[in-house]
């Protein structure tokens, strides 16, 4: 596991019985949702079923869950509603109860503790967001849009972005088929339009997870000729033509959108995260993957997922985009509260993340890994918990990498590693009270010797981010201290 924190995460498996139990690395029962495997959008497989529990994880470490079959099993199926045309109310299934409708005016409503969310019955996509902290609604609608590409004899490629004008909405001439699951861990509305699949994911745990909401597009343009999908959020803020993108997960850069230039200048790249802001809110649309991102108009944000063009742009490739894939695009939508702003600090040059907008972030990128071994496959009982730090990292503190490096003469290994930090900047004005962060910030500074549990640090030496020179007065060092912002590289032997 790599996020330097205790964790709480929902790890989700494919079983092949419903009938099960989780056992906990000490041995004691862990709640678990069964949710349904899906053989398209309206029917069950009954060859696998999912379970979704939550892990809870030391940093950089293991845990060992045992799953169990159990005839007694008191793990909470999911309920599902479909809404569809020429519904037949009840479904019958042997496991879930499910329930068809047609589509309707009324709204379709998800909750857990910290947020309430309202989709449209007739399109299944988000319409408003109300933050229970503060009792506020917030709009935050959610659409598709196409963009083509200009008649002129130049058109878009690879590498050139030259759309025929503004977007255009993606109109679909019967409502999709609309899936919402209502489980304990979570909920989530599942959409099936002809060319993505839109799913809005929120769980229902304390913490980090339960504090933004996973957005999911399965994109298939296959069939298209010249068209690029969008995915649009409308809210209310009033973000005054600024919007913020990340340059490669370092640092945020503020954006400004000119309606003097033309449409393809206002788009920008962005790795980790983009976001908008007013005195009052932020919304942050984090990514597990880089898009590239606008905001064209007040309080709008849209990230253009997938291109399918069938011309060479005269940029040396020699052909079009035409080898699409059907592709997932997964996000997080972050909302929080701004303290403390005042309107000419707007224009200031630089920007920062919060604390849980980080977190948030390292939850995307660096995901909890699941592995599986049957029990009975021979191999020696495993620990059931590996815990390798002595004490969780500092917030803001991340650990790139510590890696082996190689003996000079020998294939082999060295004695010594590498040991790469980056202690991040983030905007101290956001709360983080209640947030559910089990971390603390500690100026940057670091005691050697509490680093490891399991192991005694001999020596740790700074050197060259390359690890290529070690600077002239380098020796063993008992205390890191870090500026924000940097990165450090550190050789380490460990005894």
């Amino acid at each position: 596991k790599d996020n330097l924190i205790n964790i709480f995460s929902v790890v989700s498996v494919n079983v092949n019985s419903p009938r099960v139990k989780l056992l906990s690395p000490l041995g004691k029962p862990v709640t678990v949702q069964i949710s349904a495997v899906w053989d398209g959008a309206t029917t069950v497989s009954h060859e696998a079923y999912q379970i979704s529990f939550v892990a809870h994880l030391p940093p950089l470490g293991i845990g060992v869950y045992q799953l169990l079959e159990d005839e007694s099993s008191e793990a909470v199926l999911a309920d599902y509603n479909i809404y569809v045309r020429n519904s037949r109310q009840e479904k019958p299934d042997r496991v879930f109860k499910i329930k068809e409708m047609e589509h309707s005016v009324d709204n379709i409503i998800l909750e857990n503790a910290y947020m309430k969310l309202w989709f449209s019955g007739m399109s299944g996509l988000l319409e408003k967001i109300n933050t229970k902290k503060d009792g506020k609604n917030h709009q935050m609608k959610v659409e598709f849009a196409w963009y083509g590409t200009t008649s002129n004899r130049d058109k878009s490629g690879a590498y050139l972005f030259l759309p025929d004008g503004d977007a255009k909405p993606y109109i679909f001439a019967d409502p999709p088929i609309i899936r919402v699951t209502h489980g304990k861990i979570f909920s989530e509305v599942v959409c099936f339009f002809h060319h993505v699949t839109h799913t809005m994911r929120l769980y229902k745990v304390q913490g980090l997870e339960g504090q933004s909401i996973e957005v999911s597009n399965i994109v298939d343009i296959r069939g298209e000729y010249n068209r690029e999908l969008a995915m649009r959020i409308s809210s209310d803020i009033n973000s005054q033509n600024r919007f913020y993108t990340d340059l490669n997960g370092y640092q945020i850069q503020p954006r400004l959108t000119l309606s003097k230039l033309p449409l393809q200048a206002n788009i920008y790249p962005m790795t980790t995260m983009t976001y908008i802001q007013d005195v009052g809110v932020r919304l942050t649309l984090h990514s597990a993957q880089s898009l590239g991102v606008a905001s064209l108009k007040n309080g709008q944000v849209e990230v253009i997922m997938d291109r399918r063009l069938m011309q060479d742009d005269n940029r040396g490739l020699g052909q079009g985009v035409q080898d699409n894939k059907i592709t997932a695009n997964v996000f997080r939508l972050l909302l929080e509260r701004r303290h403390g702003t005042d309107m000419n600090e707007e224009k200031a040059p630089v920007s920062f993340p919060s604390l849980l907008s980080h977190m948030t972030s390292l939850f995307l990128n660096h995901p909890v890994i699941p592995m599986t071994t049957n029990a009975d496959s021979g191999i020696p009982e495993l620990i059931t918990t590996f815990s390798p730090l002595m004490s969780p990292m500092p917030c803001d503190m991340h650990i790139v990498n510590l890696r082996t490096i190689q003996a000079k003469v020998d294939t082999k290994p060295s004695d010594e590693a590498a040991l790469i930090l980056h202690r991040k900047g983030f905007d101290c004005r956001f709360s983080n009270r209640d947030v559910g962060l089990l971390c603390s910030t500690t100026q940057g500074k670091l005691k050697v010797h509490k680093l490891f549990s399991k192991f005694r640090v001999e020596s740790l030496t700074p050197t060259s981010l390359s690890l290529m020179h070690s600077p002239p007065d380098a020796r063993n060092i008992s205390e890191i201290n870090m500026s924000s912002m940097e990165i450090n590289t550190f050789r380490i032997r460990l005894r």
